[in-house]
């Protein structure tokens, strides 16, 4: 009890906070015609506001001053948060061109390297010790521009990069907790706290959209604080936030392989990407698609917490998580309708699914019930 009450403000006051700046966002939108386009791409109807992330940034920003000292870590991610929240505000507002908007996460990520002195140390793998300062520069920098730009890469339909957000912050807060991290836990709190009170609002049916100010900014602070709590660790426990993340990673890498293979730019939007697959190749619908991915964040969430404090079990429960997600990327030919070597295996020894060479085993599938 004394745990949940000492926790609270740092949960409450950003919540409040974004809970009451989610209409005045609303409002001053309207006002200068800030609305989500409508294109190929988009799932929405009508004129929807999207600088919701602007509440989740104040918010979260207001209850640090208020409720927490300012150091070296806090400077970093507050100056860093800021920039990469001005760029994605200047996108919503203009459109920057992605040039622009990649100077402003460089320069927003290499403010929290410096400032902040959010970088890895040290890796200890295999009994070595990589302390190559540039190597683990290298690391630390494109792991935060990644996970700002893959958090922004999920934001397609309501929801959806808030909520799993807000899964990954809690889970990043509890190991903390359990690491005896309190910065962490603070953290995550404020942010968790001021993401849920923009929640409400963005589910669908969306009345407001995060817009690149939010989608980045969520994305930049998830990834400062996960390096934050794993500066020099052992390469097993480095793959924890990895784990945690692993819906906006994995839909990033598999949109780049997929776009080469297509010989299209890997900036070059499509409708490839996992929320898209669900919603409109298997047909399951806007809601269903963003509960199914709350579902599958929080499975990898619980793995991260098992794997740990039990290695051994934790790392059987991934692998079993990722062979069915391969297995799914598989037969909905995520990547490339030629890529199915489980399902092939699958088609060998027991003869299902039916494939045809060229052709993904759901329109296979599709085909054969038809017949």
């Amino acid at each position: 009890m004394n745990l949940v009450l000492g926790a609270l403000p740092y949960f409450g006051l950003p919540l409040l906070i974004s809970l009451i700046l989610v209409p005045v966002c609303k409002f001053i939108g309207f006002k200068l015609g800030i609305y989500a386009e409508e294109n190929a791409r988009t799932v929405h109807h009508g004129h929807i506001v999207r600088i919701g992330g602007t509440a989740i940034y104040i918010a979260f920003m207001l209850a640090l001053t208020l409720l927490w000292r300012a150091d070296d870590t806090i400077n970093g991610i507050v100056l860093g948060g800021t920039i990469i929240f001005l760029g994605g505000l200047l996108d919503d507002i203009y459109d920057l061109s992605p040039k622009l908007k990649l100077l402003f996460q460089v320069s927003a990520t290499l403010v929290a390297m410096i400032v902040g002195k959010l970088y890895l140390t040290e890796i200890h793998a295999f009994s070595l010790v990589l302390d190559s300062t540039v190597f683990n520069w290298a690391i630390s920098f494109f792991w935060i521009v990644g996970i700002t730009n893959a958090i922004n890469l999920i934001d397609g339909l309501d929801g959806l990069s808030s909520g799993i957000c807000t899964i990954v912050t809690l889970t990043i807060g509890l190991i903390g907790f359990f690491m005896g991290r309190r910065d962490i836990c603070i953290l995550t709190l404020c942010l968790s706290g001021a993401i849920l009170g923009f929640l409400p609002y963005n589910f669908h049916p969306a009345s407001i959209f995060v817009g690149d100010c939010g989608a980045q900014f969520m994305g930049f602070t998830i990834a400062c604080i996960s390096l934050l709590g794993f500066k020099t660790t052992a390469l097993i426990t480095l793959g924890l936030p990895i784990l945690v993340l692993f819906i906006p990673i994995s839909d990033t890498l598999i949109a780049i392989v997929r776009r080469k293979l297509k010989g299209q730019g890997i900036m070059e939007a499509d409708r490839g990407h996992l929320h898209h697959i669900l919603m409109f190749k298997l047909k399951l619908g806007h809601r269903k698609t963003v509960l199914i991915l709350y579902l599958v964040s929080a499975l990898f969430g619980l793995a991260s917490i098992l794997a740990y404090f039990y290695p051994a079990p934790g790392l059987i429960v991934v692998l079993v998580l990722l062979v069915m997600a391969d297995i799914f990327i598989e037969y909905t030919g995520m990547v490339n309708p030629k890529y199915h070597p489980l399902l092939s295996i699958s088609n060998r020894i027991f003869g299902h699914p039916v494939m045809k060479d060229g052709e993904d085993p759901v329109d296979s599938a599709a085909k054969e019930e038809h017949a």
